[in-house]
């Protein structure tokens, strides 16, 4: 297994490879390459029963911990370092019946594993996914978030990244995007996942009925970044004021200024409370406390959060684009689509104001948000999966 950065006491793709090696670990003789940032634990103390062939990234990339996390400037040599590890064990004997890069996501890094001679996977990957022309002028990230735009002209010019998706066995997309981002390659089999899921689910009991005079709790997580949509879902309650709700946005990042700016502008702050990133135990205290999950990212490749809802069995409203459309159905919420903020806003709106006046509708959501999160983000689920990939790729003996 390929992972760059696994860790498991970390959050977003160095927990997903964790989830991976902890849970392959069990069914599998497992070698796993990666690379350790400075300032986190080492993998090879975290998954025992792994062979693992670590590295350490070079020195002064953690100065620029977001940097350094959405480029990953210690792929490449690490991506060197693993090529010649795999080959010269190759050329020693060694063999390896399957290979699987899981992360990095995004669909921007080569993979060492590419022309080796050994069947592998590549995925869970996504990334891609462009912003709609109508919010490409509101984006208050840094200027380096937009190297993204390069994917898709690297995706049909760049031969190494093309050769690492034609090369594989098998490519796994999130979604179905992914297929349209890949459609100019010739893949010799494309399946999808999402990518990533629940190790388990929270013990809860059934959520009662709300009081008629309770306000209905609505509930944001997820960094504060423009193509998260928070700022829409705040200028949505502009038209819900007839309404009896609050909404609890957990999270931060570059975009909090200018929602806060927005929920004093239009005189909201009464409703709305920003509490900031949490420790993980306070954020599921407040899925617990929530009637409703709203996470209306308009460039979402996968999006964990929609799961953990889902798992508290709370009804979700996304957008029908990415990881989370191709996850939330009708049986457990309301996707609308996003074309510019003012539309957002306003079918964002009409989408919280039919869960609002129905609470019936919600407990039923909720039901379905449980069911299919049982279904298909589940990591138990996921796993199987995958081994019964690896065994339709390992080569028959003759």
């Amino acid at each position: 297994m390929v992972a760059p950065t696994v860790d498991g006491t970390d959050v977003g793709e160095s927990w997903v490879a964790h989830q991976w090696g902890a849970h392959l670990a069990g069914h599998v003789d497992l070698t796993l390459f990666t690379y350790r940032k400075r300032s986190r634990p080492s993998a090879v103390h975290q998954l025992p029963g792994v062979r693992v062939v670590e590295w350490v990234e070079p020195p002064g990339l953690g100065r620029f911990e977001r940097l350094n996390s959405l480029l990953k400037p210690g792929y490449a040599p690490f991506a060197v370092k693993a090529r010649h590890w795999i080959r010269q064990a190759l050329a020693d004997g060694e063999t390896f019946d399957v290979a699987h890069q899981p992360v990095p996501v995004a669909m921007r890094y080569p993979s060492p594993l590419a022309g080796l001679g050994i069947p592998y996977v590549i995925g869970p990957v996504g990334g891609s996914l462009a912003t709609p022309p109508g919010f490409a002028d509101e984006d208050t990230a840094p200027w380096y978030t937009g190297l993204r735009r390069l994917d898709a002209w690297r995706l049909a010019h760049d031969p190494t990244l093309r050769r690492t998706y034609q090369d594989a066995a098998c490519v796994v997309g999130i979604a179905p995007y992914v297929g349209e981002a890949l459609s100019g390659l010739r893949l010799k089999r494309l399946e999808y996942l999402p990518e990533t899921a629940l190790t388990t689910l929270p013990d809860r009991s059934p959520r009662p009925l709300p009081r008629s005079d309770a306000p209905v709790r609505i509930l944001f997580v997820g960094r504060l970044i423009r193509t998260k949509g928070a700022r829409d879902l705040i200028a949505a309650l502009d038209h819900l004021r007839d309404l009896p709700l609050t909404l609890d946005i957990v999270g931060d990042g570059f975009d909090r200024e200018a929602c806060e700016r927005l929920s004093v502008e239009l005189g909201l702050t009464d409703r709305i409370t920003f509490a900031g990133a949490q420790p993980r135990n306070q954020v599921d205290s407040f899925y617990e406390q929530a009637d409703l999950f709203v996470f209306p990212s308009f460039r979402e490749p996968g999006g964990n959060v929609v799961f953990e809802a889902m798992g508290h069995g709370l009804p979700v409203i996304t957008c029908d684009r990415g990881g989370p459309g191709n996850v939330v159905t009708d049986a457990c919420g309301i996707t609308v689509t996003a074309t510019s903020p003012t539309q957002l806003a306003d079918d964002l709106a009409r989408a919280i104001r039919e869960l609002v006046i129905d609470p019936a509708r919600r407990r039923r959501l909720g039901e379905g948000a449980l069911s299919q999160v049982r279904a298909v983000g589940m990591w138990e689920s996921k796993v199987d999966w995958m081994l019964n990939l690896y065994a339709e790729l390992t080569p028959r003996p003759s």
